[in-house]
Parts: structure tokens; C-alpha cells; sequence
């Protein structure tokens, strides 16, 4: 941040001030050391899954490399020249996880003996979501651009929560109607609207956040809202509860929930929004339950995986624990142990196929990445001088959180199984797409909060003001 001013004077006799005795440095050096580093490591993981599994090396292994290497520098690149300020860490975080990922693919590729292996597709939906994140980040300016489309993210984030349920492209799979087919082609459009989602959210509570958080009548030291501001949330909520109702996707229903409850005590302060948003979404939990057979069976499978009623639902939950518990400390080294005899373990369950061959300190390692891009994408959002930056921030960042501790929780049964993908690691497309998307928005959040002169928008803007002194930082 800043230490000091500088005073200069409008034409008319104002003042703008402007940042001037500290130049942050933009640290893209950092990036792309971090960045080289990641893709070592992945290249050495890629490597050591060749020489456990065929005592040789990888035929594909410079190829491959090069291919990661392309990608990921071309993106440092437009970072570089579009957003000279943004985050040196998020990218090369990104690109290590969607890299192990790729690796696991491959080694359980190898242990199914496939003759269509997924690991190629991967590679190729990986490439495809960094060339769509740097063109996001260089057609995306500014990012405030994005408040101007508040309203239309939400139809559009709706539209896309609604197209599984047409009747003739709507799949379903694993008792949750979230997919699409075109021809060979699957896609996922609830990962698409949760990004939408979070800028209606931005937008709107930027513009409610003053009769959300001031009005009210107070009880035991806590503010609760009028009635008529219940409106936003209880709105939320019922999307939740619709999708919940006719996809059955807990986990799409819990996301979007509880994103917008998160954005909305960030805008408001107010802790009432919390109990409020809980209580509204276990009675609605809870119903859902006594409604849907398939939600009662994975409450039982989450209490006791090892109840004979459930022993052929639970198989995919017990092989995932058992796997993680034969990973010991230190694992069973990559290509060494036997996560493809667990059911889904390259998209569902690959956390668990990680943490088999790479043990603790590996599973450890992933969540301390994780928990690392959440805390820059929070860091942002501290920096960011407007208001929807700072909620979209901070609703993006949540929402990655909650994605991760969902899945993770439902493997390590702290909560049920929800079916989630793992962000950039899991197999499949729609969610690499997404969450590469949520990168380039932070990098641009990142790199206007970090630069140290106004925009000349900002200066523009500062001209035209009716105020005597103007504060552009």
C-alpha cells in the first residue's frame, strides 16, 4: 500500500491527489520463476509416474512440457503486458494444481490400461481454459466494466442453471440432472453460472448495501433487516431451493447459497444475515431430505459408509478412505500405489487418489495451494479501492473455498458427498473453463488495486467532480 501523496492542481483551482513516494513493483520477475518452478515440478512428477509404472521415460514427456510450458508462459505474457500489477502468485498456483492434475490423469490412464485415455483431452481442455483466461484478461480492461451487466449475468447465470432440464440435451448423472450432451461433447453449465452469479451479487449488493445494512430493528445486540429487505435473500434462496428441487444438485444449490450469503455479510456487516442465511438453508436441507430418496441414502452412507444396506452405495466412499489411509505420511510414490480401483478417481475422488501416492505431506501441500490462492484472491479484495471489486473479490475467492471444502469434506466425511468437482484438478472441461475464468477476473481485480496511479478514467472523472478536493487512490 502507499505511504504518501502528491498535490496537483486542476485547472480551476482543485486538487487531485495521487500516490507518489512508494512505486510498487510489479513483480512479474517473481511470476515467472514461480512459474517455471511449477511446471518443473510437474514435468518431475510426470516423469516419476513413467519410471514406476514402465521403468522408463515418458515417450510423451517433452512433449507434454512443452505444451504446459506454452501455455502457461503465454498467459504470463498477456499478464505481463495487460495487467502489469496483478498477483505474481495466483497464476503459477493455478498452473501447479491443473498440472498435478494432468499427472494423476495420466497415472490412473496407465493403471486402467484405456485405449481412449483422458489425460490428452485434459491437456488439450487445459490449454483451451488458459487461452479463454487471457482473453478475458485482455478484453477486460477494467473490471468495474463488468457492473454494468448486473442484470444480465443474472438471466444469463439462470439460463445457464436451467438448460440440464430441457428434455432432450439435459443429462443425468448420479441421481443430479447437471449435464449437457452435444453429440460426443458433455459440458457442465452450472460451473458457467456460478461466475455469472457472482457478478449479479457484486453488482446488486453494491447498489443495496446502505438499506441492507442500516435499517432494521435491533434485539440482543444484533440488527436483523425490515421485512422488505428480505427480498434479495429470500430470492437466493429460492434459486437455491429450485435447483436443489429439480436437478438435485445439493452441491450446485450449496455453492450458490453460500456465496451470497458470504457477499452479503461482506457488504452489510451484519452477522443477522448469517443466522438468517443457516436457518434458510438447513429447513430447506432438511425438507429436501424427507423429499428425495437419493439425499437419504447419502446422509446414511455419510453417518456409516460400513452399514451392510449400503455397502454397494458406499463402495466409492469406503475405497477413497482406504486409499487415503494406506498413503500413510509419506505416500506410495506416484505410479506405486492403487487409486484406480476406486470408482470416479480422476474426477470425484482425485484428492483421495493424491493422497494415496503422495501421502499426507502431499495432500497437506495441496490444501496449503489452496488455501494460499484463497488468502491472495481475500488479500485483493483488501486492496481494491471500489466497492464491487472488493465484493466480487471476495465472492469469487469464497466461492473456490467453499468448492474445495465441500469435496474434500464430503471424501473425509466431515460433511456428505455432493458430488463437486476438485477446482483444476479433476477431469473434465466445464470446471477448468470456469475456474481459469475466476483467475483472469482476480489478476485484473489484483492489478488495479495494486497500481499506484489513477486511471486516466479516474483523472477524467476527478476533472469533473463537483468537490473540492478529489482523492483518486
Amino acid at each position: 500500500m502507499p505511504f504518501g501523496w502528491d498535490r496537483h492542481f486542476l485547472p480551476d483551482g482543485r486538487i487531485v491527489s495521487t500516490v507518489s513516494t512508494f512505486q510498487p513493483r510489479t513483480r512479474r520477475n517473481v511470476e515467472l520463476l514461480l512459474l517455471l518452478f511449477a511446471i518443473a515440478v510437474i514435468l518431475l512428477a510426470y516423469l516419476n509416474v513413467g519410471l514406476a509404472t514402465k521403468g522408463e521415460v515418458p515417450v510423451d514427456l517433452v512433449t507434454q512440457g512443452l505444451w504446459m510450458l506454452v501455455f502457461a508462459v503465454s498467459l504470463h505474457l498477456v499478464v505481463r503486458w495487460r495487467a502489469a500489477y496483478a498477483d505474481p502468485f495466483m497464476l503459477p498456483i493455478a498452473t501447479l494444481l491443473n498440472g498435478m492434475g494432468i499427472v494423476m490423469i495420466h497415472r490412473l490412464d496407465i493403471a486402467r490400461g484405456s485405449t481412449t485415455p483422458t489425460a490428452p483431452r485434459q491437456v488439450m481442455w487445459a490449454g483451451l481454459s488458459i487461452v479463454t483466461a487471457a482473453v478475458v484478461l485482455f478484453l477486460l480492461r477494467d473490471h468495474r466494466i463488468l457492473r454494468r451487466y448486473t442484470y444480465t449475468t443474472m438471466a444469463a447465470g439462470l439460463v445457464f442453471l436451467l438448460v440440464p432440464l430441457l428434455p432432450v440435451i439435459g443429462s443425468e448423472r448420479g441421481g443430479a440432472r447437471i449435464w449437457i450432451e452435444l453429440g460426443p461433447f458433455t459440458f457442465q453449465p452450472g460451473e458457467i453460472a456460478k461466475t455469472l452469479l457472482a457478478i449479479f451479487f457484486a453488482g446488486y449488493l453494491i447498489q443495496a448495501r446502505d438499506a441492507l445494512s442500516l435499517a432494521g430493528p435491533e434485539f440482543l445486540g444484533i440488527r436483523f433487516p425490515r421485512a422488505r429487505d428480505l427480498g434479495p435473500i429470500l430470492l437466493a434462496w429460492g434459486v437455491a431451493v429450485a435447483i436443489l428441487a429439480f436437478e438435485s444438485d445439493l452441491g450446485q444449490s450449496l455453492l450458490s447459497f453460500g456465496m451470497f450469503v458470504a457477499m452479503l455479510y461482506v457488504a452489510t456487516e451484519r452477522t443477522s444475515w448469517i443466522a438468517i442465511g443457516l436457518g434458510l438453508f438447513s429447513s430447506a436441507a432438511v425438507a429436501a431430505y424427507f423429499i428425495f430418496p437419493h439425499l437419504q441414502r447419502r446422509v446414511h452412507i455419510w453417518l456409516d459408509p460400513w452399514a451392510p444396506q449400503y455397502l454397494d452405495q458406499s463402495y466409492q466412499l469406503r475405497q477413497g478412505l482406504m486409499g487415503l489411509g494406506s498413503g500413510g505420511m509419506l505416500g506410495t510414490g506416484l505410479g506405486q500405489g492403487r487409486p484406480d480401483i476406486t470408482p470416479l478417481a480422476d474426477s470425484d475422488f482425485i484428492f483421495a487418489s493424491l493422497g494415496e501416492e503422495l501421502g499426507l505431506v502431499g495432500a497437506f501441500t495441496i490444501l496449503l495451494l489452496y488455501a494460499l490462492f484463497v488468502e491472495r484472491g481475500l488479500r485483493t479484495a483488501l486492496g481494491t479501492r471500489d466497492g464491487f471489486g472488493k465484493l466480487l473479490a471476495v465472492g469469487l475467492s469464497f466461492l473456490l473455498a467453499l468448492q474445495v471444502f465441500t469435496i474434500i469434506g464430503g471424501l473425509l466425511r466431515v460433511v456428505p458427498l455432493t458430488g463437486l468437482t476438485t477446482p483444476f484438478m479433476s477431469a473434465g472441461g466445464s470446471s477448468l473453463l470456469a475456474n481459469w475464468t475466476i483467475v483472469a477476473i482476480l489478476l485484473r481485480i489484483s492489478d488495479h488495486a495494486r497500481r499506484p496511479l489513477p486511471d486516466p478514467a479516474e483523472l477524467e472523472a476527478a476533472a469533473a467532480a463537483p468537490t473540492s478536493v478529489v482523492n483518486t487512490r
